[in-house]
């Protein structure tokens, strides 16, 4: 009984932080009608996206509130015919330059590569640089509304948190996580205001950075070789003095990540090692997680018969471990029902692709998009 009163105290405090953060210290951008004066140029780095660009482009497109907009694409080596779409889709509007990229050198990512390449080959004027992934929609105002919120917080750079799309049960299940895992382990009020590197977050589906301050942490340069370049240019930009933010931008922009379940599986096995650092430290991390949101349920069902106190108590464990996830989808403009009631489940899937990504990277077959990871 004591063990699973210590497991219902932890969980009570997690979903609990999970709520404040949410509530209270999680910003907001107004989604608009707003306006900025300062020239802002928006870095769509693409690689075979021809299948999907076109609702990205057309919302580039579409921004308002920007006067001084530049939109910066890159075709980085496509094969699919991505710069015939980009060149079809923009026409002759004068804000859209096609730039084609180089291959990386030895050292580098294919992403970081992209984006560094597009920050040091658009207008050196622009203030603010917006990186945008090809899965990205936004909404009218969204660009206007991300730099409002990255002055008005003081930062470097802001991590406008899309919503994201979900479909299938794989999507239910996994993609939630994103959001949760910040939003129920990390404290952001201490993430804005402490100068530790180790305190950082960031998505690079949408991230907005002042370029002053990207220059200063060495920008795209400095994450290389990161497979997790987001979370890595974030720390760069703490260690370089500057300040970090996130924020909810399920009303800024939407995002369709995996459109199946092995480009999910792909996808995720590519960069836990990465989340995760030494194996060591992601054992740990899964099994507490496991003990946290896993064993309860299974406590529950496999003791009602022959200690229903205790199977009451992990059940009560179980359904605070719901609630964090409920908190943390309508924070996020999520989905909160039924998903929620599967937590235990998408844990387990986690920790499995957790295993799946150490185990074909020590065998060195890591790849995305056709070039190696690690």
């Amino acid at each position: 009984m004591t063990a699973v009163l210590a497991l219902v105290v932890a969980v009570a405090a997690l979903t609990a932080h999970t709520w404040v953060n949410a509530t209270r210290w999680l910003r907001r951008p107004d989604a608009g009608p707003v306006e900025v004066t300062e020239p802002v140029a928006v870095l769509l780095p693409l690689r075979d996206e021809a299948d999907r660009v076109e609702p990205c482009l057309r919302a580039l497109l579409a921004q308002r509130g920007v006067p001084g907009l530049r939109i910066v694409v890159l075709d980085d080596g496509s094969t699919d015919g991505t710069a015939d779409v980009v060149r079809a889709v923009a026409g002759d509007d004068p804000r859209l330059t096609l730039l084609t990229g180089v291959a990386p050198p030895p050292g580098w990512l294919g992403k970081p590569h992209a984006c560094w390449q597009l920050a040091t080959r658009t207008d050196p004027g622009a203030t603010v640089l917006a990186f945008v992934d090809a899965d990205v929609v936004l909404t009218p105002y969204a660009v206007a509304a991300a730099v409002t919120e990255l002055r008005a917080a003081r930062a470097a750079l802001l991590s406008p948190y899309p919503r994201i799309l979900v479909r299938g049960v794989a999507d239910r299940l996994v993609q939630p996580l994103l959001q949760w895992l910040w939003l129920t382990f990390l404290p952001l009020r201490a993430m804005e205001r402490s100068p530790r590197p180790s305190l950082a977050a960031a998505g690079g589906q949408f991230l907005v950075v002042d370029r002053a301050g990207y220059l200063r942490a060495g920008g795209h340069a400095a994450v290389a070789d990161k497979v997790l370049e987001d979370i890595e240019l974030a720390r760069a930009v703490k260690r370089s003095g500057g300040r970090i933010a996130l924020a909810d931008g399920a009303e800024l922009a939407a995002c369709r990540m995996y459109e199946s379940w092995p480009q999910l599986r792909d996808g995720y096995t590519k960069s836990l090692w990465a989340a995760f650092g030494h194996p060591v430290a992601a054992a740990a991390v899964v099994t507490v997680l496991l003990l946290l949101y896993t064993a309860p349920p299974l406590v529950a069902v496999g003791l009602a018969p022959t200690a229903p106190l205790v199977s009451m108590v992990a059940l009560i464990a179980y359904l605070l471990g719901v609630a964090g996830r409920v908190v943390s989808a309508r924070a996020t403009g999520g989905r909160a029902w039924p998903d929620a009631l599967a937590h235990p489940v998408s844990v387990v899937v986690l920790g499995w692709l957790t295993l799946r990504s150490y185990h074909l990277r020590k065998r060195r077959r890591l790849t995305w998009r056709g070039r190696p990871v690690s």
